[in-house]
């Protein structure tokens, strides 16, 4: 007999061999029923897969994670199934679960359309409803190279070269069979519901220089009523798209000439970004930040020293050769070596710490054509980057007032809906990161305590730290309900070891400092993308590129309406004149769609009392108003939404 711990530390003994929809079933048939995939010892299990010592189990349904992971990649086999009957000869690169579905890469005979993909959906209904089963088998290597080398499926052929022997695995449903380590669903019959939602292309591995294959996404539901619900969000999501308010907004362009991934910020995209980053600095100023500005290059031997050349290296642009012999240089892809370099142009003392850097660094990485997207996958960003030198008694303390500063962003900004997640390394694959366990410890429990301590909402997640230290990552939910990871704060041990960092302790011994990385932002780009779409350009007024749009109901009242937008421009309310020779209707019309949030209309009466008629976005008339009245109401309504730092 074999001990199984449940979640809730209830324990039950089984049979030596239990598999966990077993358990599931011996609970209830309802939870054997609704059961996706199950965690084992914290290693991900297949539902068949026996259990054969003392284990803690957890079982995972719909809403969980896990759960959609797993029934996702499933349904990745399920899509690959359908193919395989449709299109003869066709071959499969990879099939994973992403957060939002799954997809498919395929080398296929013919070119895959999207009036195609009805009819691949339907077939993938129809498989599902003859309940093949997910049937796992621990295949040879010489076996499963032989099964693909006899199927001429090169991809599968070129994976399995890269496994090692007695760890391959295969799993079939139906006809199909497919490399793969699981977990899976008992059965299709789980898959109620099928959209394939786009193609794209994507490059074999990631490689310009192979083959482009093409990439069917897809997603699935065990009801239809929650496929229903989720069309319904992807047409918002269109509406939404960052990149279609981004053109309609003259927010950010993109040039095939100047270079993919790397975006252009128009005028008002610009003014918009300003406003973020003073909103920042002077949020950072209040806590003791200094600004500092640093290359936008430097030496390859910089980014040897702090280890980033090796993390990053094969994502960095080419390194920049000078005439001078033996020179090379690299486009920064991280802004903290350049921030340890600063700390240690002089002597430093325990009296003078922490010591807080702040930058909007702009930083490269070479990411794939095929990986770019809008502002949220770029090749050239801009991250509010700071770095907190500090000693070990003060990192705790510092940690939580930068937890405040992300906190009070989120609040000004509308993020009502997040998780903090601990972010720790891989007890398992302890190799790819860098420093000593006791440093690792200390800063893990730091982070720990820091979050605990704040009253966080927080979840732990193994294999997530950065290479040099743990972190906290805030996830926010946007207005759609989907998971977007924005500010970060991280713990450093290391760094200050590889560069070498001091302070003269009050014992008038060198110390090492402790360093914190964070940006609440993450990226400008990003988050600027993000925001677009959880506002749906409805920016806070005080955020918002043009506040204030005045509409003269004929040209007679253009010097007035002139007069109006200068006195509002002077009061810091930016303002501009729609004087076009259109029907006020016309000109109210399309101001609101264009999200203006402060619409005036002036006109004979107007002008005479020198006033406004005043129209507020989505709330409609306000009356007439004197311009001290409106301009006293705009300020009210900024104060209101900044509040208190």
């Amino acid at each position: 007999m074999i001990k199984i711990t449940f979640p809730d530390g209830n324990i039950r003994e089984y049979a030596t061999g239990i598999t966990p929809i077993q358990v599931a079933e011996s609970i209830s048939s309802r939870l054997a029923a609704d059961v996706l995939a199950s965690t084992v010892n914290g290693e991900s299990w297949d539902l068949q897969k026996p259990i054969n010592q003392d284990a803690a189990l957890k079982l995972h349904k719909w809403d969980d994670t896990e759960g959609k992971q797993a029934f996702w990649h499933s349904s990745s086999h399920l899509l690959a199934a359908a193919l395989e009957q449709l299109y003869l000869g066709i071959k499969f690169g990879i099939g994973p679960a992403i957060e939002t579905g799954f997809y498919y890469d395929v080398d296929a005979p013919v070119q895959i359309k999207e009036e195609d993909l009805a009819k691949i959906e339907e077939k993938m209904l129809e498989l599902a409803r003859t309940c093949q089963p997910f049937v796992r088998e621990e295949v040879s290597k010489e076996d499963a190279l032989a099964k693909y080398t006899t199927k001429g499926d090169e991809y599968k052929v070129e994976l399995i070269e890269g496994l090692e022997d007695g760890t391959i695995t295969f799993f079939s449903n139906g006809e199909f069979a497919d490399l793969c380590r699981g977990p899976h669903l008992v059965n299709t019959s789980t898959i109620k519901a099928v959209k394939l939602t786009s193609l794209a292309g994507a490059y074999w591995r990631g490689d310009e220089k192979r083959k482009m294959l093409q990439r069917i996404y897809g997603v699935t539901f065990p009801k239809k009523a929650l496929l229903d619900e989720y069309l319904v969000l992807l047409e918002e999501a269109k509406k939404r798209d960052h990149r279609k308010l981004g053109k309609e907004m003259e927010l950010f362009t993109f040039s095939q000439r100047v270079g993919q991934g790397l975006p252009l910020w128009l005028p008002k995209g610009a003014a918009l970004r300003e406003r973020l980053e003073n909103f920042l600095k002077n949020v950072q100023k209040q806590h003791g930040y200094e600004q500092v500005i640093t290359p936008h290059i430097g030496m390859k031997d910089l980014y040897v020293t702090s280890g980033h050349y090796a993390k990053y290296g094969k994502d960095s642009f080419q390194p920049i050769h000078t005439p001078a012999e033996n020179e090379e240089f690299l486009l920064k892809p991280m802004n903290c070596p350049h921030h340890c370099e600063i700390y240690k142009y002089k002597p430093r003392s325990y009296k003078e710490l922490p010591v807080r850097l702040a930058e909007f660094g702009t930083v490269y990485r070479y990411e794939m054509s095929g990986e770019l997207h809008g502002l949220t996958r770029v090749r050239g960003f801009t991250q509010d980057d700071a770095h907190l030198f500090c000693r070990p008694d003060q990192l705790k303390d510092e940690f939580k007032k930068v937890i405040d500063i992300v906190l009070y962003i989120f609040k000004t900004l509308r993020f009502d809906n997040f998780t903090a997640q601990i972010s720790l390394r891989d007890p398992l694959n302890t190799e790819k990161y860098i420093g000593t366990d006791e440093n690792w410890d200390r800063a893990e429990s730091a982070i720990i305590e820091a979050a605990q301590e704040k009253g966080l909402d927080t979840v732990v997640e193994l294999g997530e730290a950065a290479f040099y230290g743990p972190k906290l990552d805030f996830m926010v939910k946007d207005a759609l309900g989907r998971k977007w990871q924005l500010g970060t704060i991280q713990v450093d041990y290391n760094l200050p070891e590889r560069f070498d960092l001091t302070y003269k302790g009050a014992d008038d011994r060198d110390h090492r400092p402790v360093m914190i990385h964070r940006a609440p932002f993450g990226s400008m780009e990003r988050f600027v993308a993000v925001l677009l779409e959880h506002t749906a350009g409805k920016f806070p007024l005080w955020l918002t590129p043009q506040q204030a749009v005045v509409m003269p109901i004929s040209e007679k009242y253009n010097e007035y309406a002139q007069k109006v937008a200068n006195l509002l421009n002077k009061c810091d309310i930016r303002t501009q004149i729609d004087d076009r020779n259109e029907k006020i209707g016309r000109k109210i019309r399309d101001n609101e769609l264009a999200k203006i949030p402060l619409l005036l209309v002036v006109g004979e009466k107007e002008q005479e009392e020198n006033c406004v008629s005043v129209r507020l976005q989505g709330e409609g008339d306000k009356g007439s108003m004197t311009l001290e009245q409106f301009t006293a109401m705009v300020g009210e309504r900024v104060k209101e939404e900044i509040g208190e730092i």
